[in-house]
């Protein structure tokens, strides 16, 4: 008998910088996760999708069959865990559900050219070159390295799939796998998918953070990882725009994009090549470093 393929849609994201809970965002009269569940169905033998706990008595989500993550705080690697433990003789195309250029065409290519005799089939980012994880195929074979992936303080699957077998694909529609983060970047997806440039403040998630009150102006960062930070980052360095208003908000935010572990009481943040304090403001063009102590230090 062939492995089932099944799809799951990544919902479980706390969404901090869009200050708004992405799956319920609005893309031309209709919420994204209805959106992207309306082009995985057809393509998979069942669809679920991935919560976290807490959001099992969402209205949205308790609508569709769901799976809750069994490790949670560990971003977008603790739902294909869930899924894979959940059902493990299934594949899985995941997906994420801030994808609104996603097309049924993408994914047709993916599914065409899927390799089960790899741990995994992905895209070339479009922007990197680096695999895709969250619009990919994951064979079951892929659970028991997923899981020493994680044991092993891993929690990056960009990171997983770079070091994995894995089946890669050049994207014929290059945009097809953007993702939108921020308020300003919705009001634009909503301009070119032909909804209208004028997304209401509520839409565009303004004003109920995280942490309370009014979010900053989004600005030009450096970010530098070290020692353990940078292998569970999979990067160096990075550049991002962000919204966060000091060195703390914008950990959390990179804690939810790249799966970091560490904790911020476990480091120090340096913010120009001088240490910092968490609640430093961050400005324009700012370098910062997160620091893991040093062992036997």
């Amino acid at each position: 008998m062939s492995t089932p393929l099944y799809g799951l849609l990544l919902t479980g994201g706390r969404s901090r910088r869009m200050q708004r809970d992405k799956a319920t965002l609005d893309y031309a009269g209709q919420p994204q996760l209805a959106r992207a569940l309306a082009l995985l169905e057809p393509l998979v033998t069942r669809a679920f999708v991935s919560v976290r706990a807490d959001q099992l008595a969402d209205p949205q989500r308790a609508a569709h069959a769901c799976i809750a993550d069994i490790m949670p705080g560990m971003g977008p690697i603790a739902g294909i865990h869930a899924a894979l433990h959940a059902f493990p003789a299934a594949a899985w195309l995941v997906l994420a559900c801030d994808l609104p250029f996603l097309d049924a065409a993408t994914l047709q290519q993916l599914i065409a050219a899927r390799d089960p005799r790899r741990l995994a089939t992905a895209f070339r980012s479009s922007h990197d070159g680096k695999p895709e994880p969250l619009c990919a195929i994951f064979e079951p074979a892929s659970l028991g390295p997923i899981d020493a992936w994680i044991a092993g303080g891993q929690l990056c699957p960009r990171s997983f799939l770079a070091a994995a077998d894995v089946a890669l694909l050049t994207l014929r529609s290059p945009q097809a796998l953007d993702n939108i983060n921020t308020g300003d970047e919705y009001r634009a997806a909503r301009g070119r998918l032909g909804a209208g440039a004028g997304a209401s403040e509520a839409d565009a998630g303004s004003g109920d953070g995280d942490s309370g009150g009014e979010p900053g102006p989004q600005r030009q960062l450096q970010v530098r990882y070290f020692a353990l930070l940078r292998e569970q980052a999979g990067r160096h360095d990075e550049m991002l725009n962000s919204r966060a208003r000091d060195a703390r908000e914008l950990y959390e935010e990179l804690r939810e994009r790249h799966g970091l572990l560490l904790r911020p009481e476990q480091l120090r943040v340096a913010v120009n090549a001088e240490f910092a304090d968490w609640s430093q403001p961050l400005r324009e063009g700012d370098s910062v470093a997160f620091l893991p102590p040093v062992a036997g230090g």
